[in-house]
């Protein structure tokens, strides 16, 4: 996908998408928007959990695959990590048919094989928030669980690991470093590559780096719960691609991070970052032109894992989760 927009103004785009769209990119720090593709809509969408983090973008493929676009953090990144509406981001993209989602983050390396620059696919995750953001659409008188042994969806983390190689797709620097992509399989020797995810907004200290250095953290960021969480339970394929810019605390030869490093490796970054996106729609809408079933394993999932009789939940509470999952409970 090598396409260059012409430069449209968004505010002007049609406030409607007719059909599903099936992949949404959620950027975070450092990628607003996808550069490569042709906008088509903008839509503003209000959910029972409120208005999603700001307008999404619906821009097409040269072959006419719709993708939908959110900035996590606001289009002017005015929204704190612990601020983020992720019910409605999640809940908002559901609503538009997305069935997977590749989400990007800024992260700092725990681990010193993963540089600053590099990119990350993530397979296990440790919460280390504090209950401040609701991480559920159910709430009391509507009882769920959800399984969240493998917080990323398998498929999606084997398609990425099987078609980007780890060394030689992205880019190199001035420098003469060569960023790699860390995955699972091919670089990590089969072991989990485990995200951090921490409140926020400050920095981690010292003392807390080693700690998760010790649990066999593999990188930190503030933005992956309860985003993953939330997919889960609105039965849809999510991925986290998260690019490096610093090392945390815990790198004693280094200063403590800073938002000036975390933006300076992101500015150095970008173009690696839209190179992937645009490689990753590529692989996601192929799976989805051919049929593959890419999300289906989860379809239904849901609908089986209530504890509470619908026939005891107000009816209230029953029309939110119809937004969801229309059909799956009756409105008595």
């Amino acid at each position: 996908m090598s396409v260059h927009r012409e430069k449209i103004d968004v505010t002007q785009l049609p406030h409607h998408f007719d059909g599903k769209v099936q992949l949404a990119v959620i950027g975070g720090t450092g990628l607003y928007d996808l550069p490569n593709l042709k906008p088509v809509a903008r839509l503003t969408i209000s959910t029972p959990w409120g208005f999603p983090s700001g307008p999404i973008t619906i821009s097409e493929t040269e072959s006419g695959f719709p993708v939908a676009f959110l900035a996590r953090h606001g289009q002017h990144h005015d929204l704190l990590p612990s601020d983020v509406p992720s019910r409605a981001n999640i809940a908002a993209l559901k609503s538009i048919g997305v069935k997977a989602i590749i989400a990007f983050s800024a992260v700092g390396s725990l681990q010193p094989e993963i540089k600053p620059r590099d990119f990350v696919v993530p397979t296990q995750v440790i919460d280390r928030t504090k209950g401040i953001r609701p991480s559920t659409f159910f709430e009391k008188g509507f009882v769920a669980h959800a399984m969240f042994g493998e917080p990323f969806d398998l498929k999606l983390n084997k398609l990425i690991s099987d078609n980007i190689p780890s060394e030689g797709f992205l880019e190199g620097f001035d420098s003469g470093a060569t960023p790699v992509l860390h995955s699972k399989e091919k670089t990590n020797k089969g072991e989990d590559l485990t995200i951090i995810c921490m409140e926020g907004p400050q920095f981690s200290t010292r003392a807390e780096s080693r700690l998760y250095r010790s649990w066999g953290g593999s990188v930190i960021n503030m933005s992956v719960l309860p985003e993953a969480k939330l997919a889960r339970e609105a039965e849809i394929a999510y991925q986290m691609i998260c690019m490096s810019t610093d090392y945390d605390s815990w790198n004693e030869d280094e200063e403590p991070v800073t938002v000036e490093t975390v933006v300076g490796n992101l500015k150095a970054n970008s173009a690696n970052a839209c190179k992937l996106a645009a490689k990753l729609i590529d692989l996601v809408s192929d799976e989805f032109n051919n049929g593959t079933g890419l999300g289906d394993d989860l379809v239904g999932s849901m609908k089986f894992s209530v504890s509470t009789s619908t026939h005891g939940v107000k009816k209230e509470l029953l029309e939110k989760m119809h937004f969801l999952f229309p059909g799956y409970w009756p409105i008595h």
